[in-house]
């Protein structure tokens, strides 16, 4: 494939040729749904959470949601079903397959490795090209394209040498193991990167179009400067454009003001949260509205200042430290890694219901990834060996988890 190239602000956009008439319709789905890392221990409340009140968490509560929205109970439960891998090496990115199989990306080897579902056999794809894995950075979020039945594609967020940037490559079963990575085509360039805060989660809408949390790179002035590309929201088409419908012309900036956004996820009304480090205060939630400032390096945390959009949830940084999350059962379920323990914020709208409550307090130590298996099932990452953890025998794993 061939594209064009153009500057954006001082960075560089790799373009395609079509965006069709049908992604332009699709970009008022999310606009109109959308509403306003750093160690754990144990003990849990007797319905098996920890509630927020021993955690110093607190959650935010916005008025204006319908009250006909169904709210979740205020407590949950999370049972962990079975391990289905082990020996994992530095895992970031989670892609399930539509057969139930598993992609898992890591970080510092730059691999991308098919998981059995059900046997927890591990088959190497690849690796990823281009990969300067250092820090926080290396080869980190992984998502498949909307059209992946048709032509297998597989998109990745990782840091070079010069930046962070997304790029897709064809998945092709037919070769052998680890040839089975086409080369990568990139699709977008010019992300700051750093030793730390290099944001990496990407994830495809319900919208078709192509979101990244992105983080600012130790660099607090870049988050309230839309003409950078560090500490945003980025939306952009598959092709790597920004997305028609995006709050600001000619740009792929959806939202800004962030740290190090982390996760990315939607409810069942298509409305886009988000996880993000805080710096020695508060973590955040957030409810994503397109074109708000979310207060990064201003505010951390809650701000009387109205100019700012408040978080939903805010954690102590010893109690989170988050990373990814997913939407299951009217509730947003949030990673941790310095605090190693998996977070239930139930909803109602883009509120809070109920005070968060946590799970699995230093029973699997730190959390990177959580991602929805359908229902009331998740699919759960460790990242004890990303140089933060303690790693032992058996680690890294991917989980299932039954919640409510």
């Amino acid at each position: 494939m061939t594209g064009r190239t153009r500057r954006f602000e001082g960075t560089t956009i790799v373009h395609r040729r079509a965006v069709t008439a049908v992604l332009a319709a699709t970009t008022l789905l999310l606009t109109a749904g959308c509403s306003s890392d750093g160690g754990g221990g144990g003990g849990g409340s007797p319905d098996g959470g920890d509630s927020a009140s021993s955690s110093g968490a607190t959650s935010g509560s916005t008025p204006t949601q319908q009250a006909v929205e169904a709210t979740p109970p205020a407590k949950g439960s999370v049972k962990v079903v079975r391990t289905v891998a082990e020996d994992l090496k530095t895992p970031w990115g989670l892609a399930p397959l539509p057969d139930g199989d598993l992609l898992v990306s890591s970080r510092d080897d730059g691999t991308i490795t098919r998981v059995d579902g059900q046997s927890g056999k591990k088959t190497e794809l690849g690796q990823v090209s281009g990969v300067s894995a250092a820090g926080e950075g290396g080869l980190l979020g992984i998502a498949l394209s909307p059209d992946y039945a048709s032509d297998h594609m597989v998109y990745a967020y990782f840091t070079s040498d010069s930046d962070n940037r997304v790029v897709r490559m064809v998945y092709d079963e037919q070769k052998a193991s680890g040839e089975q990575l086409g080369a990568p085509d990139t699709v977008f360039k010019g992300i700051p990167k750093g030793f730390i805060h290099n944001g990496g989660r990407i994830a495809f809408g319900p919208d078709g179009m192509l979101y990244a949390g992105t983080g600012e790179s130790g660099n607090t002035g870049l988050s309230q400067d839309r003409k950078s590309l560090g500490g945003k929201i980025l939306r952009l088409t598959p092709e790597g454009d920004p997305a028609p419908g995006n709050p600001f012309p000619d740009s792929p900036v959806y939202s800004y003001g962030h740290r190090n956004v982390q996760g990315l996820a939607w409810d069942s009304k298509q409305r886009l949260f988000a996880s993000e480090f805080g710096q020695d205060t508060w973590d955040e939630l957030n409810a994503i509205k397109p074109g708000d400032n979310y207060g990064w390096p201003t505010a951390e945390g809650k701000s009387d200042d109205k100019k700012f959009h408040n978080p939903i949830a805010q954690w102590h940084t010893d109690d989170a430290s988050p990373s990814g999350i997913a939407y299951a059962e009217g509730s947003v379920w949030m990673a941790g890694l310095k605090g190693q323990r998996l977070w239930r914020i139930p909803l109602k709208g883009t509120a809070a219901s109920a005070d968060p409550q946590s799970f699995l307090k230093g029973e699997y130590g730190r959390l990177r990834t959580v991602v929805s298996a359908g229902g009331d099932k998740l699919w759960l990452v460790t990242s004890n060996t990303d140089g933060r953890g303690s790693p032992k025998k058996g680690d890294d794993k991917i989980l299932e988890i039954q919640v409510s």
